[in-house]
């Protein structure tokens, strides 16, 4: 608008020198023609900055595959059809996935959660959460005569069958996991035996077993070969009669959605992973980005949400541990669209179609869903 300012400025400079009437009317239209024709100009402007400002708007690349695995969802319904069968309440031994928004749902519905045995009244229903329990817990279920339904992810159960069958060959056995954690906990109480962790490699190198003693391993199902490839390694150079679990063994959910987020790597400015803070695998793959220079972040749904972090950036990479349901998933990209305008694509990936069945006291529910 400067150019009208100096033009209304040389009008009035006319007006004040004598020009006559004439002159300044024809002045004052040709200052109004130059008007409006600068106003035309900055509406112009204005546009153009509105369609470079839509141009720019943040691409969200969803990773494929990405939330709930086949196990969580198998834990999360047997929650909801022994409320269906049973009643309200159950009782279910510590969060049945680690997930905030799972446990508030279910709890909505008439799940309660406590993290002991003696906290369940009398003959109340029982279930045992994804992660799986020590022998010792069981065995404190049975001894109230509590009805007990078992969530335990299948892929976990296999863990503790195969720990058990190399002590019955008379190895000792190492779990790759990390301390602490419900699973890992669970897992080294269903062993009959001695069970030694280890979670880095400089932990193998003061393992407290004899070199040539006959050694096998399993691995926490939430870490994948990438995981534990070096601790399986240092163990390999360490003891040379060692067994493990086949590649194919490992949880597939934790694999797919590692490899998932690598892609993201690739073409990301940032990534956003949804998932608990308690979550393993959800910590997991927000370290995989970092590894890759591409700043990450973890968040339980779109209220953790931080505008600076990613403020700047054109590609916004957004994925989700296996215990994070997709509502939440679409809860941040409804924050990110407060922010500024969002363009959603998905990457190709991994199609999962797996699916676990139920434990036998429920699977007649499961019959009747599927035939509806």
């Amino acid at each position: 608008m400067k150019q009208k300012c100096h033009l209304e400025s040389w009008g009035m400079e006319n007006a004040r020198h004598g020009a006559s009437g004439r002159l300044s009317k024809r002045a004052a239209r040709g200052l109004s023609v130059l008007a409006v024709n600068q106003h035309k100009s900055d509406l112009v402007g204005i546009m153009t900055q509105n369609t470079a400002r839509q141009l720019s708007s943040m691409q969200v690349i969803l990773a494929q595959p990405r939330g709930f695995c086949a196990g969580v969802v198998r834990a999360i319904s047997i929650v909801e059809k022994a409320l269906e069968k049973y009643e309200a309440p159950v009782y279910v031994r510590h969060e049945i996935v680690h997930n905030k928004h799972v446990v508030e749902d279910l709890k909505a519905k008439g799940a309660r959660f406590v993290d002991e045995i003696s906290e369940i009244p009398a003959g109340a229903v029982t279930i045992f959460s994804a992660h799986g329990v020590a022998k010792e817990v069981e065995n404190a279920a049975a001894a109230r005569s509590l009805p007990v339904i078992d969530a335990t992810c299948p892929l976990v159960t296999k863990v503790h069958l195969q720990g058990k069958r190399y002590i019955g060959q008379g190895r000792t056995l190492v779990l790759i996991g990390h301390a602490g954690h419900p699973e890992v906990e669970g897992t080294m109480g269903q062993i009959p035996a001695q069970v030694y962790l280890v979670q880095n490699e400089v932990e193998v190198e003061s393992l407290p077993i004899p070199l040539d003693t006959p050694v096998a391993y399993v691995t926490q199902t939430t870490l994948s070969i990438d995981d534990t490839r070096g601790i399986i390694d240092a163990l390999k150079r360490r003891f040379h009669d060692i067994v493990g679990p086949e590649t194919n063994d490992i949880c597939y959910a934790t694999q797919n959605r590692q490899m998932a987020v690598r892609e993201l790597t690739k073409i990301a400015d940032v990534i956003l992973v949804v998932g608990a803070k308690n979550s393993s695998n959800s910590n997991r793959l927000r370290e995989i980005g970092e590894e890759a220079g591409i700043p990450s972040y973890l968040l339980a749904d779109g209220s953790e949400l931080d505008p600076e972090w990613v403020r700047g950036s054109r590609v916004i990479g957004l994925t989700a541990g296996a215990s994070a349901p997709e509502a939440m998933i679409q809860d941040v990209i409804d924050t990110l669209r407060g922010i500024g305008p969002v363009e959603v694509t998905s990457l190709p990936g991994v199609e999962e179609n797996i699916e676990f069945r139920l434990p036998p006291e429920l699977q007649s529910l499961q019959t009747q869903q599927v035939s509806r």
